[in-house]
């Protein structure tokens, strides 16, 4: 019985494994070997069937029409005259209506999402393109795909050792041990999206600076101490990227930046 239980084990972590390994794709827009669960028509209509939902969880679509022709006018000259529009993707932009959460995301395919207490934070349409393009930046380097493939390998993995232990406890551990790698790479998707952002801001023709600016912004907004510690999270220190996206500003700019972008 422990045999044929290890066996079906086996098999199931070799399914996983293959799976994962085998779904290997270069992304055309910035030349990287990934490997993802999704094709790009299943990211957008899986990002469009979620987005009612997501927009719901956190008070619905902004009534302010200002806000959101704003954030639309924005959104769509940075997907329309940057890299984005080489992508596969739909994008739309959209105000929650949620005032006291400052945050701000992507769904796969294009959906794009600012919360009304982020919006108010900024103090310049440059700072809103920094935080559009950094979402777009997400989209088009399909992350939401990655992390699909990557949570499907842990899932895999984890249902092996339940399987060939039988023991739940030791599922649970696999289970935390599984998230923290996966945080992980959440952590480098982040920086990867903010060097992508500011090729999409610049594109667009927004001074990249501006997004140091909104680090200090979600610095502040974290309210210092009380932040968890940065291991712990799917986002890098504000202060941290700061220094990050001075970096990526520099090496995409060696000259410096070009003169007449929107500050």
């Amino acid at each position: 019985m422990d045999r044929a239980r290890l066996i079906v084990a086996a098999l199931i972590a070799l399914v996983a494994i293959v799976t994962y390994f085998g779904s290997t794709s270069e992304n055309p827009l910035t030349g990287e070997k990934q490997r993802v669960a999704m094709s790009p028509e299943q990211e957008i209509a899986l990002g469009y069937k979620s987005a009612p939902q997501m927009a719901a969880q956190m008070g619905g679509l902004s009534q302010n029409e200002k806000a959101r022709a704003l954030v639309r006018q924005v959104g769509e000259g940075l997907a329309a005259q940057s890299v984005a529009a080489k992508s596969p993707y739909k994008f739309s932009f959209h105000v929650l209506a949620d005032p006291r959460t400052v945050n701000a995301f992507a769904l796969p395919g294009g959906p794009v999402f600012i919360t009304e207490g982020l919006l108010r934070l900024l103090k310049s349409e440059a700072e809103l393109a920094g935080v559009l393009g950094h979402e777009i930046g997400h989209v088009i380097a399909r992350h939401s795909s990655e992390r699909l493939a990557k949570q499907q390998l842990t899932q895999g993995l984890v249902g092996a050792l339940v399987v060939g232990s039988g023991d739940y406890t030791t599922a649970q551990i696999g289970q935390v041990v599984g998230s923290m790698i996966n945080m992980s790479y959440g952590r480098e998707d982040e920086l990867e999206a903010d060097a992508l952002g500011i090729r999409v801001m610049a594109e667009g023709g927004y001074d990249p600076r501006a997004m140091i600016r909104v680090m200090e912004v979600l610095a502040k907004a974290s309210g210092g101490g009380s932040r968890q510690p940065e291991f712990f999270s799917t986002h890098p220190a504000p202060e941290n990227r700061a220094e990050r996206i001075k970096e990526a500003i520099a090496k995409r700019f060696p000259n410096g930046v070009p003169e007449g972008l929107k500050r």
